[in-house]
C-alpha cells in the first residue's frame, strides 16, 4: 500500500497544480483539507475525478467524501477496498 500512497501523493500534486510541493511534503496522516494541505471544496471535486479517471471508482455516497478524502491514508484504504 505504500506504493499506492506515493502514487496518490504525486497525483494529488499534479491534479491540483500544487507545484510548490513534493510527495515528501505530504504526510500519510496529514489532513488534506483545513489546517493540513488547506484544500477546499473545488479540490474535493478534483479528487472525485481522480478516483474515476485513475482507479475506476465512483463515490456513490457523497456523504462518504469527508471521511474518504481526510488523508492519504484514508484515500488509499478506500481505493484498496473498492478498486475493481
Amino acid at each position: 500500500m505504500s506504493e499506492l500512497k506515493e502514487t496518490l501523493k504525486a497525483q494529488i500534486i499534479e491534479q491540483l497544480n500544487l507545484e510548490d510541493l513534493t510527495p515528501a511534503d505530504i504526510q500519510d496522516d496529514m489532513p488534506l483539507f483545513g489546517e493540513g494541505l488547506g484544500l477546499d471544496s473545488i479540490d474535493a471535486l478534483e479528487f472525485i475525478v481522480l478516483l474515476e479517471q485513475f482507479y475506476g471508482i465512483k463515490l456513490a455516497d457523497p456523504s462518504e467524501g469527508k471521511a474518504v478524502f481526510s488523508s492519504v491514508n484514508s484515500l488509499a484504504e478506500f481505493i484498496e477496498k473498492n478498486k475493481k
